[in-house]
Parts: structure tokens; C-alpha cells; sequence
């Protein structure tokens, strides 16, 4: 629920980038190393927005993927530890 309410928010002020962006119809000229373009302004202000929140995700995916898995082989060692100690916690009974 709480990743689709960031979803809802990020796309909402993707949204509101876009009606600024039309309200402002300027030409806007972009350099790059080898080159320059002209591009109107929403479609700039989206774009760096879009791009922004993707670079964003990754980050934030790399850092989430690399916690899970500390967390699954912390679990797995945790899990070793408990059966080791209930292997040396039965008592052996020789008939």
C-alpha cells in the first residue's frame, strides 16, 4: 500500500510538472557536449523529471536489494544457529 501511495505522489507531481510546463510555452535552448537544441519548456521539465526518478529508483532498488539480501543470509545464519542449538539441547538417550 505504501509503495502504490508513492507511486500515486510521484505521478501526480509528473502531472503538475506538465501543466506548468504548459502554462510556460517558452523555446528553451539546450547545449550539450557536441551540440544545442531548442526544446519547449514542458517537454524539458519533463523529461529531467522523468529522468531524475528513474536514476532515483535504481539507487533506491540497489540499496533495497542489497539490505534484502544481508537480511536473507542473516536469517539463513540465524536459522543454523537455532538448529545447532536445539541438536545440543536433546538430551541422547542410550537403551
Amino acid at each position: 500500500m505504501k509503495s502504490f501511495i508513492i507511486t500515486v505522489l510521484v505521478a501526480l507531481f509528473f502531472f503538475l510538472a506538465l501543466i506548468f510546463g504548459a502554462r510556460n510555452e517558452q523555446v528553451v535552448t539546450i547545449s550539450y557536449f557536441i551540440a544545442q537544441g531548442e526544446f519547449r519548456l514542458p517537454i524539458v521539465l519533463a523529461v529531467v523529471f522523468l529522468v531524475g526518478f528513474l536514476i532515483s529508483w535504481m539507487f533506491a532498488m540497489y540499496h533495497i536489494g542489497k539490505l534484502k539480501l544481508m537480511l536473507h543470509t542473516a536469517n539463513k545464519k540465524n536459522q543454523r544457529l537455532e538448529n545447532k542449538k536445539d541438536s545440543s539441547l536433546v538430551p541422547e538417550i542410550d537403551v
